[in-house]
């Protein structure tokens, strides 16, 4: 995974590839995660995410999914500077959530610091997807009609309560 044409930036490149390592490392322990290199990889990535969330089908019925395709980029200068709009696309149409735009895909994560870790980025779409994470407020959302809905419907959150990563299961066993 470390083949991948290399900047100008030294610093840059480890970082990438540590983020390459890290968020394989992820997928591997997780029953919920497959990380896709991107053909221009790094710094591009797809996520996809097999969890249950919600999508909104054309007629309006509000239903569940068990796939999600997100992409996610890093641009050259995000040790300086992070952008989540300009950094994270969903690729899966019409899913449902106040933190996820209609017309756009656009997924609002809230501050990304520079330098966040792909695997941080990771949970916390997962988290969106899921509905462990939403705004409650509409003038925070980018999806107000699905804020509203989420805020009615709050009962039924987490829509997917599995961990993203799997759980280890330690077991000794002793002669009786």
């Amino acid at each position: 995974m470390n083949d991948f044409n290399p900047s100008a930036d030294p610093v840059f490149d480890g970082f990438l590839a540590q983020q390459s390592r890290e968020g394989m490392e992820l997928a591997s322990e997780s029953d919920l995660l497959v990380l896709h290199p991107a053909p221009q990889s790094p710094p591009h990535f797809i996520a996809e995410f097999r969890c249950r969330g919600l999508v909104r089908e054309g007629e309006g019925a509000i239903t569940e999914c068990d796939s999600f395709h997100v992409g996610i980029w890093f641009p050259a200068d995000y040790l300086r500077r992070a952008d989540p709009f300009q950094m994270i696309r969903l690729f899966t149409p019409n899913v449902w959530h106040p933190n996820i735009g209609r017309q756009h895909p656009l997924i609002c994560t809230g501050k990304i610091a520079p330098g966040t870790r792909l695997v941080d980025i990771l949970y916390q779409i997962y988290d969106i997807l899921t509905y462990q994470k939403y705004t409650p407020n509409e003038f925070d959302s980018l999806n107000k009609a699905a804020c509203s809905w989420a805020r009615a419907n709050a009962q039924m959150f987490p829509i997917d309560r599995r961990p993203l990563k799997r759980r280890s299961l330690q077991l000794e066993v002793r002669e009786i």
